[in-house]
């Protein structure tokens, strides 16, 4: 798959201005743009494209996707489980116990140390660009965008709800209703708190579930995402009454999973370059299965 855009001029681009092609054919952001042209990867017949040059039937516009960048993140080398992967693309099932940037408290064996060693090795210059992110002892699927470009389009991608984010939440007890939306705001009411709770001044959030299957005392749910506020399942599910089995935040502990038993397990995303649509799943973790087989006995 090439790594930069490129085209011929038409009749029905005649006469813009090299900044509006841009924008309208390739939906790049101003942000984007401006970057590019300082760095001199736009170009029209080969020279160097300024924002105002005015585009003639038969003008080869191209943008160079690849930039030089450099990043602060120590390679380490780790088993990543990449489901999906091209030259725009990474997308990986993080395992749980895993912090997905590097912090004080946890400067190593991060999600991003990893990623930033696998594209070593691949001999991609690329810096990590984290375009979704999981709670540390969530696991599942996390996308990484090679380039500016993939990074711009999956937040638009996002902003616009095209992507699609299911996960698998193992609940306490059993629903009343089987299938139903969550609309409540959450927000936190103190700064200094981390746990998010829902009430009147949050922001909107949006939670679809559906229950997959019951067990004694648990419920196997798909849960998909028209927010992304952060905890936003654990909260919602919480509000329900129904926290999600081994989360201490929202609800307590459990014997048999020694954190939140919520997992990512599927994505639905146009993929940054054509268009094309990208899905993937990934199976539940070793230790909600378990977690499953035990509330069965």
């Amino acid at each position: 798959m090439k790594n930069y855009l490129e085209e011929t001029i038409h009749k029905e681009y005649e006469g813009y201005k090299l900044v509006n092609f841009l924008k309208e054919r390739f939906e790049l952001s101003r942000r984007f743009i401006k970057k590019a042209s300082i760095e001199k990867r736009i170009t029209i017949n080969g020279d160097i494209g300024r924002k105002a040059n005015v585009l003639t039937i038969g003008d080869v516009v191209k943008v160079e996707l690849d930039r030089e960048e450099t990043q602060n993140i120590p390679a380490e080398e780790m088993e990543l489980k990449v489901v999906y992967e091209d030259t725009h693309v990474l997308i990986v099932n993080k395992d749980p116990y895993m912090v997905v940037h590097p912090t004080k408290s946890h400067p190593y064996g991060t999600l991003s140390n990893g990623v930033k060693y696998h594209f070593e090795q691949n001999g991609e210059e690329c810096i990590v660009r984290m375009a979704n992110r999981l709670d540390m002892n969530t696991s599942g699927l996390v996308m990484i965008a090679k380039n500016q470009f993939a990074h711009m389009k999956i937040s638009t991608a996002m902003q616009n709800n095209m992507i699609v984010k299911e996960y698998m939440a193992l609940v306490k007890g059993k629903l009343q209703e089987k299938k139903g939306t969550i609309d409540a705001p959450i927000g936190r009411r103190s700064e200094d708190s981390i746990k998010r709770e829902v009430f009147p001044e949050g922001a909107r959030s949006i939670t679809h579930y559906e229950v997959v299957e019951e067990f004694s005392d648990v419920s196997l749910l798909k849960v998909r995402l028209e927010t992304g506020r952060t905890h936003q399942i654990r909260v919602h599910l919480n509000y329900l009454g129904h926290p999600i089995v081994g989360d201490e935040l929202y609800g307590s502990a459990d014997e048999y999973i020694d954190r939140q038993a919520l997992h990512a397990f599927k994505l639905r995303l146009p993929h940054p370059y054509n268009g094309e649509i990208i899905e993937v799943e990934c199976e539940l973790p070793e230790d909600i299965s378990k977690c499953i087989e035990n509330h069965k006995l």
